[in-house]
């Protein structure tokens, strides 16, 4: 049994986004949901709501115990990038890119409770 929850089009680098949720691949979902909430980053906050909507996700379509869940895949993609344009030196036009993210969580039971 897996659930699935995804954010497209969040406007944070990937990058960025990426090292904190390095932190929380593999975890249980408590302990992941508390390490997001003493994580003090942007990216903390919008991890925290994919992964309480994948928890949701499990229990109210698949009928999962939340207590028994953990986080299969956590990965970040990147999303579509917005290109700015701004002054360079020498009357010349820059670019400055702002990036987004795509964040994906699937969280499925413990291979303890499957037996």
């Amino acid at each position: 049994m897996e659930a699935i929850a995804k954010a497209k089009s969040l406007r944070i680098s990937p990058i960025r986004t990426r090292l904190t949720i390095d932190l929380i691949r593999g975890k249980d979902t408590s302990e992941a949901l508390t390490i997001l909430n003493n994580t003090n980053t942007k990216a903390a906050k919008l991890i925290k709501k994919v992964l309480d909507s994948a928890i949701a996700n499990a229990v109210n379509n698949e009928g999962a115990d939340a207590n028994v869940l953990y986080v299969k895949e956590a990965r970040v993609d990147a999303g579509p990038v917005m290109k700015r344009h701004m002054f360079d030196s020498r009357s010349h036009i820059g670019r400055k890119d702002h990036r987004t993210s795509h964040i994906v969580i699937v969280v499925a039971l413990k291979a303890e409770a499957k037996n």
